[in-house]
Order: structure tokens, then sequence, then C-alpha cells
């Protein structure tokens, strides 16, 4: 399919990883891409740098954690691309936290307003439009660190655990109107996010990967999914370990770096 024709994505995140990935994924499919991210001069040199026309990208400036930034972005897509079929809520942050310390209350703060308040802001704009049309699907991306709390990765771990019951509860809302809704949770995934991680992390798969695995997942109608699939067995396990043995596998484990320690 190409052309006016051709459906349409809208990705937030999609300066880097994961986002710039899928993005890809989608365009190799004959998707046309609304990239948002609020590093916007590098969304822009990777969109020359892939040669996208003007008809098949589009670039929005927008910071997920700012409900006026995002939302108008949403809005001015609908108006210069028009309502997309799929949105792809996928920017997100991570660092490691001290509860202990108060500056990284902030951080914490910061973590929960990015990974879950901007899945919802993402979408906001264009729920009550697909509900209209009765079609549509909204994906959002939590985390294998969503199943169970990792020390000093407790920012995130809740983030992600409360992206997942976010998306829960708007599918059952959604359903009723022919909007899906999707969630797409990864295990580790070789991203500038995760290249910092100073502990081991099986089953690390590229980026293109996990984007090929996504897109088929949508693809065929999955409501919930975990890349790569052996993750969900660890998943499984890890959700009926018993705390002390839990706890157990994890002491001596090296620590997410703190903000002040690595990149965001």
């Amino acid at each position: 399919m190409s052309g006016a024709n051709a459906p349409l994505v809208f990705i937030s995140g999609a300066s880097s990883g994961i986002g710039q990935a899928l993005a890809q994924r989608f365009h190799a499919a004959g998707w046309r891409l609304a990239l948002a991210a609020r590093r916007v001069d590098e969304l822009r040199r990777f969109v020359l740098a892939q040669s996208y026309t003007e008809h098949e990208a589009q670039v929005y400036a927008a910071d997920v954690a700012d409900a006026a930034s995002i939302t108008a972005a949403g809005r001015s897509c609908i108006e210069r691309q028009g309502l997309p079929d799929a949105v792809i809520a996928n920017a997100g942050i991570s660092a490691g936290i001290d509860s202990a310390l108060f500056e990284d209350l902030q951080v914490l703060h910061d973590t929960l307003q990015t990974n879950v308040f901007g899945i919802a802001a993402t979408f906001q704009p264009f729920i009550e439009p697909m509900r209209q049309r009765r079609r549509g699907t909204l994906m959002g991306m939590a985390s294998i660190a969503s199943i169970r709390g990792l020390p000093e990765h407790e920012a995130y771990c809740a983030s992600k655990a409360a992206a997942i019951a976010y998306c829960e509860s708007l599918r059952g809302e959604c359903r009723p109107f022919g909007v899906r809704v999707v969630t797409l949770v990864p295990g580790y995934v070789d991203t500038p996010l995760t290249r910092g991680n100073p502990y081991p992390m099986p089953f690390l798969m590229p980026a293109a990967g996990f984007a090929d695995a996504a897109f088929a997942a949508v693809s065929a109608g999955r409501s919930y999914r975990v890349i790569p699939w052996p993750m969900a067995v660890v998943a499984k396990l890890l959700r009926v370990l018993p705390n002390g043995l839990f706890d157990r596998v994890l002491a001596g484990r090296a620590r997410k770096p703190r903000h002040n320690e690595a990149a965001r």
C-alpha cells in the first residue's frame, strides 16, 4: 500500500533506540510515519539519513512529560497527516535511585511522569477520534522490569508496572468502540537506554529484532506480548518465585546507575 491510502503510525520517542527501529520497520511495511521526540534535531537527522520524503515521514517536537506539548503534537499530526491507524507511546527514561536520598525523589517523579503519564498524554488526542471512527490501535511500551521490583531500580520498575495496569484498563474502555490497546513488554534490547547497565542482560536482542517481533504481534492482533518470547517464560517464573528466594538471587547483583552516574 502506498500514497494517500498508506496507513499512518504515530511514534513517540522516535529519536533513538526502539523508536527508530519501529519507524524503520513500519516504513518497510509501507506505513507513513508521524515521528515525535523531545530531541527533535536528532530526529530530523535520522529522517534525513533515511531519505524519507515529506509524504513518508513528518517530525513533531514534543515532550511526553508535558501534556500541552505532546497533545499539541498529536492534534497537529491529525491536522497535517490525518488520524493515525496506530499510535505507539514509546518514549521513556530509566535511572537508578536511592530512596533514602531526598534528591532522588525528583527522579522518581520524573520517571513516573514520563513513563506513565506520558503514555496517557500521547494517546489522549487520538482516543475519541478513533472511537468515533471505530478503528485504531494504541500501543503502550512497558518492560520486563515491571514483573518484580529490582533494588535501586524502583522508579523504573514502578513506572512500567503502572504502564501495564494503565494499558489494561484502557483496553477495556476502548474495546466496545473497536479500538485495540496493545501492551508491549520488552526484555533487554540493545539501545542507548540499556548500554550502561552494569549487570548481565539475558536474551539481549537488537532493536531491529524487537521491532520485527512487535510488528508481528500487532499484526496478529495480540493485546499483550513479551519480547523476546524466552523472557515471557522468565517473567512467569519470577512471578511465582518466593520472596526469600528472589531476594537471595538478587543479592550482590550490580545496581542500575543513579541519575547522576549515567546519562539519561
